[in-house]
């Protein structure tokens, strides 16, 4: 297992290489250049290219690129143009709001849609499985920033349960259990619109691999053993149908992080989304090609980890 892990990680060391190279292209075939922001009648002509020759985007590409990624090598992932503020600080500052949002979505996806999908299955073709089985297709459907702002109409505005944006209430003071009810109640919403859609196929995809599961011999062989259908659904069939949903854990870590830029920005929530966004319309190319190559590291190690999960749900896999 050691030697698969270490593979892979000397495995992703091209692909994080491709990903700075076309992370660069793609951000040099966005029409205009940054700096187009900073055009004001005040400053002449000679005062941009000044500025222009400072800041190095004067050079040829391949030593645009060749800079930024001497900077990554270093721990660098290069300074703001407009500010000059370093885009690693900028993202640490808003990594642990992202984080918190991420990963309580991911856990509301899993912890709902598994046994959902289980109880689907195990109940083919009832009126329940055709209700979860229109909800599931309706919260895949349904637009992020729709789904956000039908939640904050109905539960902020009319219901009043949670509070309409931020991370915290606005000038409170609150320490202890207040402070983390505080939390939650701004987390709720938010979490929930990113965790809904994740969570229809989470259980959607849990559903398929137990129906197939569910027909094996193996299955029929418990069950004429007299063994209760509690343990033939959970411990025999639930176990073997869980490398689909492995998969799902690996693939939704990018597609969370892609919706956190809808959801932080409908939500003002001030995670590396509201970042990227505001860094798109300012274009702060050096942040965009940082969240990037953040993004995609996280990417890759969650494929990582759902790679190493089959060998512990299936003990068919071995590494070598």
């Amino acid at each position: 297992m050691q030697k698969y892990i270490i593979r892979r990680i000397v495995q992703a060391i091209p692909i994080l290489f491709g990903i700075t190279l076309l992370t660069f292209m793609i951000m040099q075939l966005a029409p205009g250049n940054p700096m187009v922001t900073m055009i004001d009648p005040s400053i002449s002509m000679e005062d941009l290219a000044r500025a222009e020759q400072s800041l190095g985007l004067d050079r040829p590409l391949i030593v645009q690129y060749w800079q930024w990624l001497k900077q990554i090598l270093s721990g660098n992932l290069g300074y703001t143009i407009r500010t000059g503020q370093p885009v690693s600080a900028l993202i640490g500052a808003r990594l642990p709001a992202t984080l918190l949002l991420t990963s309580t979505a991911l856990v509301i996806s899993f912890i709902l849609g598994v046994p959902l999908g289980v109880f689907s299955a195990s109940h083919k073709y009832s009126i329940p499985d055709y209700g979860l089985t229109l909800g599931a297709f309706v919260g895949i459907s349904i637009p992020g920033f729709f789904l956000g702002l039908g939640l904050i109409y109905i539960f902020a505005l009319k219901l009043g349960w949670f509070p309409t944006s931020g991370l915290m209430g606005i000038g409170m003071n609150y320490e202890g259990w207040p402070y983390f009810i505080d939390r939650v109640r701004h987390l709720f919403l938010p979490a929930l619109a990113l965790a809904l859609p994740n969570m229809a196929a989470v259980m959607r995809f849990t559903r398929s691999s137990m129906i197939e599961v569910l027909t094996h011999d193996y299955i029929r062989t418990s069950r004429a053993k007299g063994l209760s259908a509690k343990v033939v659904l959970f411990k025999h069939a639930l176990r073997n149908s869980l490398i689909p949903v492995i998969t799902i854990f690996g693939l939704s870590i990018p597609f969370l992080f892609g919706g956190a830029y809808i959801t932080e920005q409908v939500f003002n929530w001030p995670g590396m989304g509201s970042l990227g966004i505001a860094a798109i319309t300012g274009r702060e190319y050096p942040i965009v090609m940082g969240l990037n190559l953040f993004t995609s590291t996280l990417v890759l190690m969650g494929n990582l980890i759902a790679d190493i999960l089959y060998a512990f749900v299936d003990p068919r896999i071995r590494y070598s």
